[in-house]
Protein backbone atom coordinates (compact mmCIF):
# COMPACT_ATOMS: atom_id res chain seq x y z
CA UNK A 1 0.00 0.00 0.00
CA UNK A 2 3.09 2.08 0.36
CA UNK A 3 2.64 2.89 -3.46
CA UNK A 4 -0.27 4.75 -3.09
CA UNK A 5 1.41 7.95 -1.36
CA UNK A 6 4.00 8.33 -4.18
CA UNK A 7 1.17 9.43 -6.87
CA UNK A 8 -0.24 12.07 -4.84
CA UNK A 9 0.76 15.71 -5.26
CA UNK A 10 0.11 18.55 -3.49
CA UNK A 11 -1.13 21.39 -5.75
CA UNK A 12 -0.52 24.92 -5.60
CA UNK A 13 -0.42 27.67 -7.80
CA UNK A 14 1.65 30.23 -9.48
CA UNK A 15 0.52 32.95 -11.73
CA UNK A 16 -2.77 30.97 -13.70
CA UNK A 17 -0.42 27.92 -13.75
CA UNK A 18 -0.86 24.79 -11.45
CA UNK A 19 1.89 22.43 -10.33
CA UNK A 20 2.31 19.69 -8.00
CA UNK A 21 4.60 18.27 -6.38
CA UNK A 22 4.85 15.19 -4.59
CA UNK A 23 3.34 14.45 -0.83
CA UNK A 24 6.29 12.66 0.79
CA UNK A 25 8.20 15.99 0.94
CA UNK A 26 5.85 18.24 2.22
CA UNK A 27 5.18 19.09 6.25
CA UNK A 28 2.93 21.58 6.19
CA UNK A 29 1.41 24.21 3.99
CA UNK A 30 1.44 27.72 6.40
CA UNK A 31 0.03 31.05 5.78
CA UNK A 32 2.68 33.76 5.25
CA UNK A 33 4.30 34.74 8.87
CA UNK A 34 7.23 37.87 9.36
CA UNK A 35 9.57 36.80 6.58
CA UNK A 36 13.57 37.88 7.38
CA UNK A 37 15.30 38.99 4.58
CA UNK A 38 19.16 37.47 4.56
CA UNK A 39 21.99 39.53 3.23
CA UNK A 40 23.49 38.70 0.29
CA UNK A 41 21.18 35.53 -0.59
CA UNK A 42 20.55 34.20 -3.82
CA UNK A 43 17.40 36.49 -6.18
CA UNK A 44 15.14 33.58 -5.45
CA UNK A 45 15.99 33.25 -1.81
CA UNK A 46 13.04 35.33 0.10
CA UNK A 47 14.18 35.57 3.40
CA UNK A 48 13.77 33.01 6.53
CA UNK A 49 11.30 32.48 8.89
CA UNK A 50 10.77 31.27 12.37
CA UNK A 51 8.79 27.73 12.25
CA UNK A 52 7.95 27.07 15.67
CA UNK A 53 11.27 27.45 17.03
CA UNK A 54 13.55 26.46 13.60
CA UNK A 55 14.99 29.09 11.22
CA UNK A 56 13.56 27.89 7.57
CA UNK A 57 14.56 29.19 4.47
CA UNK A 58 12.04 30.35 2.13
CA UNK A 59 12.29 30.41 -1.90
CA UNK A 60 9.53 32.48 -3.20
CA UNK A 61 8.87 30.74 -6.52
CA UNK A 62 7.79 33.35 -8.90
CA UNK A 63 11.43 34.82 -8.52
CA UNK A 64 13.41 31.45 -9.34
CA UNK A 65 10.81 31.10 -12.35
CA UNK A 66 11.68 34.64 -13.24
CA UNK A 67 8.03 35.47 -12.95
CA UNK A 68 6.69 38.61 -12.82
CA UNK A 69 6.47 40.50 -8.67
CA UNK A 70 3.39 39.97 -6.62
CA UNK A 71 2.24 41.47 -3.46
CA UNK A 72 1.58 38.74 -0.81
CA UNK A 73 -2.23 37.94 -0.50
CA UNK A 74 -4.54 36.33 2.04
CA UNK A 75 -4.23 32.98 -0.27
CA UNK A 76 -0.24 33.07 -0.80
CA UNK A 77 1.11 29.93 1.58
CA UNK A 78 4.67 28.69 2.36
CA UNK A 79 4.48 25.07 1.69
CA UNK A 80 7.08 23.46 4.66
CA UNK A 81 9.38 21.39 2.79
CA UNK A 82 11.73 18.09 4.51
CA UNK A 83 14.16 17.40 1.80
CA UNK A 84 17.24 14.96 2.69
CA UNK A 85 16.92 16.45 6.39
CA UNK A 86 16.83 19.94 5.29
CA UNK A 87 13.66 21.46 6.19
CA UNK A 88 12.90 24.92 3.59
CA UNK A 89 9.42 26.74 2.75
CA UNK A 90 8.22 27.40 -1.03
CA UNK A 91 6.59 30.59 -1.41
CA UNK A 92 3.28 30.22 -3.88
CA UNK A 93 0.28 32.56 -4.76
CA UNK A 94 -1.85 29.87 -3.40
CA UNK A 95 -2.36 26.05 -2.40
CA UNK A 96 -5.59 24.17 -3.49
CA UNK A 97 -5.46 20.53 -2.58
CA UNK A 98 -4.26 17.00 -2.80
CA UNK A 99 -4.45 14.72 -6.04
CA UNK A 100 -3.74 11.52 -6.98
CA UNK A 101 -2.21 11.33 -10.64
CA UNK A 102 -1.69 7.54 -11.82
CA UNK A 103 1.72 7.92 -13.35
CA UNK A 104 0.43 6.68 -16.81
CA UNK A 105 -1.49 10.19 -16.67
CA UNK A 106 1.96 11.66 -16.21
CA UNK A 107 3.76 12.95 -19.50
CA UNK A 108 7.65 13.14 -18.88
CA UNK A 109 9.01 16.47 -20.77
CA UNK A 110 11.87 15.10 -22.51
CA UNK A 111 9.56 16.90 -25.62
CA UNK A 112 9.68 20.22 -24.05
CA UNK A 113 12.99 21.81 -24.60
CA UNK A 114 12.67 25.38 -24.97
CA UNK A 115 11.51 26.75 -21.57
CA UNK A 116 12.81 28.27 -18.89
CA UNK A 117 11.31 26.52 -16.44
CA UNK A 118 12.13 23.14 -18.39
CA UNK A 119 14.94 21.82 -15.73
CA UNK A 120 12.60 22.28 -13.07
CA UNK A 121 10.00 20.37 -14.15
CA UNK A 122 9.73 16.36 -13.38
CA UNK A 123 6.71 15.92 -16.14
CA UNK A 124 2.93 17.02 -16.76
CA UNK A 125 0.20 15.59 -15.11
CA UNK A 126 -2.96 15.52 -16.94
CA UNK A 127 -6.33 15.23 -14.89
CA UNK A 128 -9.84 15.66 -16.83
CA UNK A 129 -9.21 18.99 -18.39
CA UNK A 130 -6.50 20.25 -16.20
CA UNK A 131 -3.14 20.35 -16.90
CA UNK A 132 -0.61 20.14 -13.56
CA UNK A 133 2.81 20.76 -14.01
CA UNK A 134 4.84 18.13 -11.35
CA UNK A 135 7.79 20.01 -10.33
CA UNK A 136 11.36 18.44 -9.50
CA UNK A 137 11.52 19.74 -5.76
CA UNK A 138 15.60 18.77 -6.04
CA UNK A 139 16.11 21.08 -9.35
CA UNK A 140 13.99 23.80 -7.38
CA UNK A 141 15.80 23.97 -4.09
CA UNK A 142 19.61 23.74 -6.15
CA UNK A 143 20.17 20.17 -4.61
CA UNK A 144 22.49 17.67 -6.23
CA UNK A 145 21.50 13.92 -6.13
CA UNK A 146 23.89 11.82 -4.65
CA UNK A 147 23.56 8.90 -6.63
CA UNK A 148 22.00 10.56 -9.73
Amino acid sequence: MSNLTNNQYVIFRLENENYGIPINYVETIERISEITRVPNAPFYLKGVINLRGEVVPVIDLRQRFQLSKKEITDESRIIILSVDEMIVGILVDSSSEVLTIDNEAIDHTSSLVNTFEDDYINGIGKINERMIIILDIYKILGVELENN
